[in-house]
């Protein structure tokens, strides 16, 4: 160690935002999108009008000069050099500062853009979220960044002239007097206090380029009272911001476009893709690797074979980073790749209990696409079997990156397509066993509540084998496809032997047993109620028909003569046909 790792300062608000704005100090976005509600916005700025403290902020030298690169903030369309700190803490609280004072726009969660105001009143120092009311109140400044912007455009005078007549116009209109000379002189003390938050000292840590992401993150989580860590991929977004703008720009476009539908975007009913799983799909695809920490040491400079650090290593890495990028969001593939999941019987968002199989499984899809040129049937065989048994047996849950890098060192070293299918028809044969539908998946069904890889296994070979809905004839995924039914879902999942009916007969000690669950449209749902198994069959048997209703049953699992077996007797029985027929829907893949 050379010295101190941080140098604290006190800078004022209005030179780090403007040091900001030009780009000596960088803004990555570490914790998009903005999540602060208004309110927090308002009370962030009350507390710096009264002189209380708003925390730290962490600035963290440049990892290296990079002349020559520019980048764009947000709205802000002014062009600049690499900069000299970035935001490593306090990027919410510098937003929230920038957006309400200056009014540059933010995303929400959706990732949609909107605007966010602060009304103030200048004679009792009091901020308001500002609305309709606000706006038809004179007394308020409609929005501070109004009078910001007016301050920087040295037209203050004319701001505070202009309110004053709003305020006097408004006060004549209720038949009240005038503003007298102490009113107007407090009106405009508040509005230099106002201005006067600019000068607020904000504490600042600025930590040396030579500290490594594992010293900030220990710094971070020390001096952040909520006791937060950085992730892996706040680092790594940090270096993309600095070095490549334009692929973090791709990665959050398409991260954005996952969450709304519409024509030509990434959009789907699956996963809501964050740049984690971007990322972790990139470095798998291009460097062979599944833990993200080598991410950041790839972006960074390094060779993970020699251990060295350079600039020509960091092109060359950002070169192949870039490639495998391109690949990864390229929307023919990521949609035929959607549809793969489908085919292995996955539609909505409940199934995906493991956003990193996703990731993982989709590496997998686009080496065997672009580097084993497989044909597409060879291609969606692969990986929908593989898709099915890393899923149901919750291969990617718990130690998920050792897995991943096995895999991906085991790839490495095949040669041709036909090895590439073999290896993975090996993998699937090691988890999805004959003993593992005999014995231990029963086993995993034996718990609570229908949730879990094990019960939407079970809920995707429904799909996979085209089972109707419990009791109906509309397919099970029809009513489980997002957007079926409005904001009220139309899949509901029914205890087949009703709770309330299992309490009366002292039958039920505990949360309904996976083996107790079924798909059904919740009309259904409504229908059969709190009703005894014997009570409720007997009417939809007559409804659907004797065949039909015999093949219902069949395509959930339900044993003969269900309708009236004791409880635990039933779940046993059920528990085990639900495993076979997971096991033939796989077959059929």
């Amino acid at each position: 160690m050379s010295g101190p790792i941080y140098e604290p300062r006190k800078l004022d608000v209005g030179d780090v935002l403007k040091d900001v704005r030009s780009g000596k100090i960088g803004l990555p976005d570490l914790q998009r999108p903005f999540v602060w509600k208004n309110d927090k916005v308002r009370d962030l700025l009350d507390s710096m009008l009264r002189g209380y403290p708003i925390g730290y902020i962490m600035l963290w030298d440049s990892p290296a000069e990079m002349e020559g690169k520019s980048q764009q903030i947000g709205a802000n369309e002014k062009q600049y050099n690499v900069p000299k700190s970035l935001v490593i803490d306090g990027q919410q609280r510098l937003t929230a500062l920038l957006a309400a004072m200056y009014g540059i726009e933010v995303r929400d969660k959706s990732y949609k853009t909107r605007n966010i105001r602060i009304a103030y009143d200048p004679v009792a120092r009091v901020f308001r979220n500002a609305d309709a009311t606000t706006d038809r109140d004179a007394r308020f400044v409609p929005s501070v960044a109004d009078a910001f912007t007016a301050d920087h455009d040295k037209k203050s005078s004319a701001y505070r002239r202009d309110f004053l007549k709003r305020l006097n116009e408004s006060r004549k209109k209720r038949n009240e007097p005038e503003l007298t000379t102490e009113e107007e002189d407090e009106i405009e003390a508040g509005l230099r206090d106002l201005l006067s938050l600019e000068n607020y000292a904000l504490p600042t840590l600025e930590i040396k380029d030579w500290a490594d992401e594992e010293m900030v993150s220990d710094i971070f989580v020390r001096v952040n009272s909520q006791g937060q860590t950085l992730k892996q991929d706040d680092f790594i977004m940090t270096l993309l911001s600095v070095y490549e703008p334009q692929m973090r720009e791709d990665i959050e476009s398409f991260c954005a476009d996952s969450h709304v539908p519409a024509k030509g975007t990434s959009y789907n009913a699956l996963v809501q893709v964050t740049p984690t799983h971007v990322i972790r799909t990139a470095v798998g695809l291009g460097f062979k690797r599944g833990r993200l920490r080598y991410a950041y040491q790839i972006l960074r400079g390094r060779d993970l074979e020699t251990k060295a650090t350079s600039e020509e290593t960091r092109e060359r890495n950002f070169a192949t980073f870039g490639d495998a990028l391109s690949k990864a969001l390229d929307l023919n593939s990521w949609h035929s790749y959607i549809n793969t999941l489908g085919e292995a019987g996955y539609v909505c968002s409940d199934q995906a209990t493991s956003a990193n199989a996703i990731a993982f499984c989709y590496a997998f899809y686009l080496i065997g696409k672009h580097e084993f040129n497989l044909s597409a049937p060879n291609l969606r065989r692969v990986i929908r079997r593989w898709f099915f048994a890393s899923a149901i047996t919750a291969y990617y849950v718990g130690s998920f990156e050792t897995n991943f890098e096995r895999q991906l060192n085991d790839v490495k070293q095949l040669a041709s397509p036909e090895e590439f299918e073999a290896y993975f028809d090996r993998e699937v044969a090691s988890q999805l066993t004959d003993d593992y539908f005999r014995i231990t998946l029963p086993a995993n069904l034996n718990s609570n509540e229908a949730t879990g890889p094990y019960w939407y296994g079970f809920v995707a070979a429904q799909i996979v084998l085209g089972a109707k809905s419990f009791l109906s004839t509309v397919p099970l995924s029809q009513i489980l496809a997002l957007g079926a039914s409005g904001s009220k879902k139309q899949a509901d999942k029914h205890h087949i032997f009703p709770d309330n009916y299992l309490k009366q007969h002292g039958q039920l000690t505990k949360r309904s047993n996976k083996g107790n669950f079924a798909i059904l449209d919740y009309s259904n749902n409504i229908g059969i109620s709190d009703r005894s198994p014997s009570e409720y069959s007997d009417e939809y048997r007559e409804a659907l028909g004797e065949e039909a209703y015999a093949e219902n049953c069949r395509q959930h699992a339900l044993p003969d003569g269900w309708e009236s077996m004791d409880y635990e007797a039933f779940l046993e029985e059920r528990r085990r046909l639900m495993a076979q027929l997971a096991k033939d829907a796989f077959e059929r893949l």
